[in-house]
């Protein structure tokens, strides 16, 4: 599967350039071939919610010990928000070596001010951090208990979701098991329902890749500001396969298991993620990866994969760092101080907690994160244009930071508590043979 993804994604992209410079090219994808891509996404979030609630539940009630509930949480966030330290903290020292803003030409900062400064999508996300940030500081407290569970459920609020599932799953355990089993047995069987659609829905996945990467191609319309600003881009990508080596030394010491066949088993919800941006998205698939390939046990897989979608951006939060020392050595450099750095790694840790697994929450985490050291504010729009043109691809590339950092506590968590076994994958058609 991993291998038809990639080839989807390359002929993707040879694909998005050669419609770029035909006549009508970015017309044809627009309306022929990007709506396969979004069929696909829909598709992954069209279970994600079920999913969530069916495998944290189940995990729960197989647990049939209230106390472990507490041990795997606390050892679920201690070890995101230690892995998301650490990557605040190589993104601080990338940016802080190379110093990619430091030199740009002014006529590049001007051109990229004329192009961006008045995006509407900029305007969007400095309106949408303002929000967050004048709620107050326990907002993102009072956001996880839901007042509507159907509209959670509606508009996909994960740590909504989590909560309830984990409110269900407790109360179940409370009324003792003979009662439970009715409800118990329904949320099983749905749970082995979803986990058969994701594989039913991979089928496609090589396709679908191919229609998400050319319309992500036919978006780049000016390569000479991407060229202008490869320096910082490289510093981010550098920073984020630094941040995966973390990843594969935790795995190699502690579960004992080989990196490479760890990046092999994880590589399909790596590619979907570094294709749709959203963690979200892809968490159907890294659940099914994890759970089947990597040998996670479902109660350990069904609570800490939902928990590190919302929880744990250790991508976006080591970009987060490099891009506000790159936007302040461009625009503002007498605000590099250690002080600042050390609010920056603070806040972009705060931030991450309970923000959007969806593409571009970045740069709205961004906007905080500038907000907490007293950025100008009349400098912000030409701060966020300096990286709005690379944002997108930027983006890809953390999702997949995203996605394989939460793969990889899973496996720490179920190894800490002795549930990380043999894999035991199941193909789509395992019982096709009875039915058809």
């Amino acid at each position: 599967m991993h291998w038809k993804i990639i080839i989807g994604m390359i002929l993707g992209i040879i694909f998005g350039f050669i419609m770029n410079n035909v006549d009508g090219g970015r017309g044809f994808v627009g309306d022929w071939v990007a709506p396969f891509g979004k069929i696909f996404i829909n598709l992954l979030k069209l279970i994600a919610v079920p999913l969530i609630l069916a495998s944290l539940i189940k995990g729960i009630t197989d647990l049939k010990d209230i106390s472990k509930i507490k041990n795997m949480g606390l050892r679920t966030l201690g070890i995101y928000m230690g892995t998301t330290v650490i990557a605040i903290a190589i993104g601080l020292a990338l940016v802080n070596t190379v110093k990619p803003g430091v030199g740009m030409p002014e006529e590049t900062i001007e051109k990229i001010k004329l192009r961006y400064a008045n995006d509407t999508g900029i305007a969007d996300k400095i309106s949408e951090a303002s929000a967050r940030t004048n709620a107050g500081p326990l907002q993102a407290l009072v956001d996880i208990f839901p007042s509507n569970i159907f509209q959670s459920f509606t508009e996909a609020s994960m740590l909504q979701i989590i909560f309830f599932a984990l409110f269900v799953g407790i109360c179940l355990l409370l009324i003792g098991e003979e009662k439970a089993k009715p409800l118990t047995g329904f949320f099983n069987s749905l749970n082995d329902v979803v986990m058969k659609m994701v594989d039913l829905i991979m089928l496609s996945a090589p396709y679908a890749v191919f229609a998400l990467m050319a319309n992500v191609i036919i978006a780049f319309d000016d390569t000479e500001i991407l060229l202008k600003l490869l320096l910082y881009a490289l510093c981010v990508v550098v920073g984020l396969v630094l941040m995966i080596g973390v990843y594969l030394i935790l795995v190699a010491v502690y579960t004992k298991k080989s990196p490479m066949w760890f990046l092999q088993q994880i590589s399909p919800a790596q590619l979907l993620a570094f294709s749709t941006s959203s963690s979200a998205a892809t968490l159907p698939v890294t659940m099914e990866r994890v759970e089947e390939h990597l040998g996670v046990d479902g109660e350990v897989a069904g609570f800490v994969l939902p928990v590190g979608a919302t929880v744990n951006m250790d991508g976006t939060s080591l970009y987060q760092g490099i891009a506000a020392v790159f936007i302040m050595q461009v625009v503002w450099p007498e605000g590099l101080t250690f002080t600042n750095q050390l609010v920056i790694i603070g806040t972009a840790l705060l931030a991450s907690i309970g923000s959007a697994a969806v593409p571009s929450a970045g740069i709205v985490m961004l906007v905080i994160v500038l907000e907490s050291i007293g950025f100008p504010a009349e400098l912000l729009p030409i701060g966020l244009a300096l990286i709005f043109a690379v944002d997108r691809p930027l983006d890809m590339c953390r999702t997949v930071v995203n996605v394989t950092g939460d793969a990889t506590v899973a496996m720490i968590v179920a190894k800490s508590l002795g549930k990380l076994h043999d894999p035991k994958p199941q193909e789509w058609d395992d019982n096709y043979a009875e039915v058809k």
